[in-house]
């Protein structure tokens, strides 16, 4: 028999610890988030529906980017047994110089769009991580401000060879002279991809306002507040180069460029240049033996320019495979959680880059949203490390790590010729 006895309040409260309400709106949220996905659920709830999407979305049926995110989910872990890892090292050095993390921030477009804070918060983040911060061409803060922003940080710029190719040819020279480290010349855009959400969305540039989108805004008056009380969204560093904001996205675009244009762009730059966009084994190989570059990155564009392009996940052991160690391989897309970071070092990669989670960060707090994002990271892949056995990245392997397969090629024996 159990032995009965009136609750003693002394005791109850010993085992209830109540706790003080948040009433910081912002923390509370941020706080209950504990993954990249709750961080992209908050953002769509404080987002209007068009600048959500743009960042959200892909090309056309956004098969490659459910791919990309698929091959991560699609992975075996296997972790050593009694191998303790009391102490970890996350740190790396990537392209000459340090990183706290094995990933830093990618280029992305329009940031200001998604939440006022847009590059400064992203800059302001990764200095304070430790980690690279990379600046589009297309992006809403200037070279010289994220300069300011990460003064004593690694700030990378990645560059489009526009139409004219002066502009791009400036801002290589701008880059430099601010002190950035690193140039990531992008060659996966001769167009735009059809990204269909926008166009359903109205949004294109100038905005083409459907009553949906406005419907959908008019509850998130804290966005427009942002919105319309802070400076005018622009490309900022292509602001004093004339033409509209639509003009000059499409002078973006420019299906002529070559490996001529890499070679004016290695004359020009002092600093580390990376190739980025690289999707096939052959590419990766030539631009290593060939062209002088000191890295590529593989990146599909995060599933926005052609769907069904390679997954770059799979494509990583292929390529360090055939280019060897000492050339640096970076990997995008699709990442989502701190072990896909780390199942891409253990098959390969020097370094990675995220794009969607930090925006997802971004629309959900600001600044405080892009730090959660990197916390969220970093917590993630120290666990994952520990669960696995090792104390540091260079400890990780392929035998650490099993692509699973869902799409196999219906004839391997070409599939392998064309990745040779």
């Amino acid at each position: 028999m159990v032995q009965r006895q009136l609750p003693n309040p002394a005791e109850i409260f010993e085992l209830m610890k109540f706790k003080a309400p948040e009433l910081d709106g912002t923390k509370r949220r941020l706080h209950a988030a504990l993954t990249i996905a709750d961080l992209r659920t908050i953002a769509k709830r404080r987002t209007p529906k068009a600048a959500f999407d743009y960042t959200d979305g892909a090309a056309e049926g956004e098969l490659s980017l459910a791919r990309a995110r698929q091959a991560f989910q699609d992975v075996e872990f296997h972790p050593g047994i009694l191998a303790p890892a009391p102490l970890l090292d996350t740190s790396t050095t990537v392209l000459g110089g340090p990183s706290a993390l094995p990933f830093g921030i990618a280029p992305t477009g329009f940031t200001r769009l998604m939440q006022t804070e847009g590059e400064v918060a992203g800059a302001g983040a990764a200095a304070a991580a430790g980690i690279p911060f990379t600046l589009s061409t297309l992006g809403t803060t200037s070279i010289e401000d994220v300069k300011k922003t990460n003064p004593s940080g690694r700030n990378w710029f990645q560059l489009y060879v526009m139409r004219e190719r002066e502009i791009s040819y400036g801002l290589t020279r701008r880059a430099a002279e601010a002190g950035f480290d690193t140039l990531m010349f992008t060659v996966d855009t001769p167009v735009a991809g059809a990204r269909l959400r926008d166009k359903r969305n109205g949004f294109s540039i100038p905005p083409q306002l459907t009553l949906g989108t406005i419907i959908n805004a008019i509850p998130r008056p804290w966005w427009w507040i942002d919105f319309l009380t802070t400076p005018k969204l622009e490309f900022a560093s292509l602001s004093t180069t004339g033409g509209t904001v639509g003009e000059l996205l499409d002078a973006a675009m420019d299906p002529t460029i070559g490996y001529d244009d890499l070679a004016v762009i290695r004359e020009i730059w002092p600093g580390k240049l990376v190739v980025k966009g690289v999707q096939t084994v052959e590419d990766a190989v030539r631009l290593k033996d060939t062209h002088g570059v000191d890295g590529v990155v593989l990146s599909n564009h995060g599933g926005r320019q052609l769907d069904r392009a390679p997954i770059p996940f799979h494509l990583l052991p292929q390529v360090r495979a055939a280019v060897g160690d000492d050339f640096t391989v970076m990997i995008d897309t699709g990442i989502m959680n701190g072990a896909d970071i780390v199942a891409s070092v253990a098959l390969g990669a020097d370094f990675t880059l995220i794009g969607r989670a930090y925006l997802y960060g971004l629309m959900a707090g600001g600044r405080r949203g892009v730090d959660r994002a990197i916390e969220i990271l970093r917590s993630e892949i120290e666990r994952t490390m520990r669960l696995l056995g090792v104390s540091s990245l260079a400890e990780l392997e392929p035998r650490h790590v099993t692509q699973l397969t869902r799409l196999v090629p219906m004839n391997p024996a070409v599939a392998g010729a064309v990745a040779r």
